[in-house]
């Protein structure tokens, strides 16, 4: 799965949304000054997110954006699919289970294949923008950095990878 710069900025402004929820509307420009995002490209984005049904807009002086449901009721899944189409890395799910089926010497592979995709889909779809936009998350995220740069696994039960301290995020959520 990649995820574009504009799936990116999908994810920041809809997590910045999350976090001002009870605000009320909120302005693409103070959307765009506050995470960094360029502002013409961010009013793209929006509409495309407004068209899924994931945002709603309202006109005039008080105006802006505003998530249409709580943020607790939104999944990652569902910003990434909208702007960047299926989130699986390998193609779907039906084509790997055929591949598996019909291609014994290479069947190891794609088994490990559906089981990535299988896995991104689940995290991603069981992952809200509540969950990410909540300073807990982000302060047990930079305790995991602390433990990973002192070689200590972040996930409990898994091998430290040696020679690599770090393997860096896909989103960055900024404070």
């Amino acid at each position: 799965m990649k995820i574009s710069q504009k799936g990116l900025y999908a994810l920041q402004a809809m997590i910045m949304l999350a976090r001002h929820h009870q605000a009320g509307p909120i302005k693409i420009r103070e959307i765009a000054v506050e995470e960094g995002l360029p502002e013409k490209f961010l009013e793209i984005i929006l509409i495309e997110l407004k068209n899924a049904r994931l945002v709603e807009s309202t006109r005039g002086a008080r105006g802006g954006y505003r998530l249409r449901r709580v943020p607790s009721e939104i999944h990652l899944s569902e910003v990434i699919r909208v702007i960047d189409g299926p989130l699986a890395p390998f193609g779907d799910a039906e084509h790997l289970r055929d591949l598996i089926s019909h291609d014994a010497s290479h069947r190891a592979l794609y088994k490990v294949f559906l089981a990535v995709r299988n896995s991104a889909s689940r995290i991603l779809g069981s992952t809200t923008l509540a969950d990410v936009a909540s300073p807990e998350l982000s302060d047990s995220r930079k305790q995991s950095r602390k433990q990973k740069s002192n070689g200590v696994s972040a996930f409990p039960g898994a091998a430290p990878v040696p020679g690599r301290e770090e393997i860096p995020s896909l989103v960055r959520v900024r404070s």
